[in-house]
């Protein structure tokens, strides 16, 4: 992959980041409980204060390199401390000052100092930063951003630190890490994955006859099966309540769509050698035309405001979203749910997902010893993913799934399988700009009965290679 200049990257970010930025969390439909968090999952817009974004250790911008900040290395048996910018508020944000918090209070050696950024604001900060000299030490990308920012020169290669501090690859989920290898090599640290997921309300699914003695949806794993099952809910259920709460535009029906595609063995919108566009029509045609015959029966509710709103007032028998809607679920008083992977309509597994991974920016001077300290700090966030899974988040290492502290969880264990079937995008640098100048725009067309789903799979072949000509 060409790297291009840092000087090059700021201005293209800070012309781009209000077209291409997605709010985490966001459910696409204005609900805001589960805003900021950190999914990659809305879209937003950047406030844009790239010009302001500081140092590693302080990053309002009026200290110098976040690199000057640190004392001596862990090599020389010296205290290491190093700056870590991270993108999380509201629960999240606070399940990470807990990691980071008990860690140093664990490895007194390391030290590391936690600042929460905007999420709108990150990746600009970020990039800016790193092209400064002023970046952190430790950072948060999102997989889907990783190639964009490897590309651009921010983030570095991992394998010859990670040997040195004994990290052992082979603990990961391996679809989580192949999907932060790019040319072979690592340039991330997967902390977890948040997939697409379904969840259900018991007591609507147990009075329309749905629910098995296990506490599980009675439902064919098929695509007749789950029209069916939506149907009998329809049928059985007063004329208020809404079979499937989902948005009527954006994120979660694109998500729905894509894992569709994605089980009927779509290949990626872009071709191997990422310049070319490569929708496959006709699985794209059929995972459309079956979500938008969901709309026309009526399973979906047409202009829903707020379809998490729907589901959390007990009025939705299902929904589908991400996992970080688990937390705001369970702190609702009176609802009754469950939750587990979204349905093998077609012909295998898979469903759409994204990770938040640590990565190691590029500094002005490489410290060998702060690296091999960020590393040790990244596994470490990965060997505890417990208490990241809180939230509602998948875990990176299958090892923590084991732990009782993670069983305890509830709704949890029902859907950590989802980690291994996540279809990620290929590494391209343009995946979040196809996502929501072409992908949103067309499928939004068909949602609304206004563009058939075959002219959304030319529309959107099109639209994916102007992107990659861009």
């Amino acid at each position: 992959m060409k790297k291009r200049s840092i000087g090059y990257l700021v201005l293209t970010m800070l012309l781009s980041f209000s077209v291409i930025l997605s709010a985490c969390g966001s459910s696409g439909g204005g609900n805001s409980a589960n805003g900021g968090s950190g999914n990659g999952a809305g879209s937003t817009n950047s406030s844009g204060n790239a010009g302001n974004s500081g140092d590693g250790g302080n990053a309002s911008g009026d200290t110098g390199s976040g690199n000057s900040s640190s004392t001596d290395s862990g090599g020389s048996g010296k205290q290491v401390t190093l700056s870590f910018w991270t993108l999380f508020d509201g629960g999240d944000g606070d399940n990470m000052q807990a990691m980071v918090d008990e860690f140093n209070k664990t490895h007194p050696d390391i030290q590391v100092k936690n600042t929460k950024l905007a999420w709108g604001e990150y990746y600009t900060k970020l990039i800016t930063a790193v092209g400064n000299g002023n970046g952190p030490d430790v950072g948060i990308s999102h997989t889907s951003r990783l190639p964009d920012l490897i590309d651009q020169g921010v983030v570095t290669e991992l394998d010859d630190t990670a040997a040195d501090a004994g990290v052992d690859w082979s603990t990961f989920n391996q679809n989580l890490l192949n999907a932060t290898i790019v040319d072979g090599k690592h340039y991330a640290v997967p902390i977890d994955t948040h997939p697409f997921i379904m969840f259900y309300n018991t007591k609507l699914l147990k009075e329309a006859g749905l629910l098995g003695a296990d506490g599980k949806p009675v439902l064919e794993q098929s695509a007749d099966g789950f029209m069916t099952f939506l149907k009998t809910l329809k049928e059985k259920l007063p004329a208020k309540v809404t079979p499937f709460a989902l948005s009527n535009s954006n994120d979660d029906p694109y998500r729905f769509w894509w894992a569709l595609y994605s089980q009927l063995g779509g290949n990626d919108l872009v071709a191997d050698d990422l310049k070319t566009a490569a929708v496959d029509k006709e699985k794209g045609i059929k995972a459309a035309e079956y979500i938008q015959n969901l709309y026309k029966q009526g399973y979906i509710k047409k202009n829903d405001p707020d379809f998490y709103k729907n589901f959390q007032s007990g009025t939705a028998a299902i929904m589908m979203t991400g996992v970080w809607a688990t937390g705001t679920w369970e702190t609702t008083k009176g609802l009754e749910f469950g939750a587990m992977p979204i349905p093998k309509i077609f012909d295998q597994e898979a469903t759409w997902g994204d990770s938040h991974t640590i990565i190691l920016p590029v500094t002005k001077k490489e410290d060998p010893d702060k690296r091999k300290a960020a590393i040790t700090f990244a596994n470490w966030i990965a060997d505890n993913g417990q208490i990241w899974a809180k939230a509602g988040h998948i875990p990176s290492k299958p090892s923590v799934l084991e732990k009782e502290e993670y069983k305890a969880m509830p709704y949890r264990s029902d859907y950590a399988v989802v980690a291994s079937t996540v279809k990620f995008n290929k590494p391209s640098t343009k995946n979040w700009q196809i996502r929501d100048n072409v992908s949103f725009k067309f499928l939004n067309e068909v949602w609304a009965d206004k563009m058939t789903p075959a002219e959304a799979m030319d529309k959107m072949q099109e639209g994916v290679q102007k992107e990659l000509n861009d």
